[in-house]
């Protein structure tokens, strides 16, 4: 049973389509829940998406911090 969501904001997309999905960076609510960043594949018009991570807004704080001017490996 899919769950029911509300895309807030688009942030970005992190990968190319492949296979008609793309891995995206949203802030949106699962659920009528409150909102949290998410990473997960969804199709062109958001009508279908794959597994992923939800993280909330602290955790994104977090990991901003946790990144920071780090070189990425």
């Amino acid at each position: 049973m899919k769950q029911k969501y509300r895309i807030y904001k688009h942030i970005g997309n992190i990968s190319e389509p492949n296979n008609g999905r793309t891995k995206e960076l949203n802030y949106i609510s699962w659920d009528d829940r409150e909102p949290v960043y998410d990473i997960r594949t969804w199709n062109e018009s958001h009508t279908e998406y794959g597994k992923g991570v939800t993280i909330t807004a602290g955790q994104m704080k977090r990991l901003q911090e946790l990144i920071g001017d780090k070189v990425i490996f």
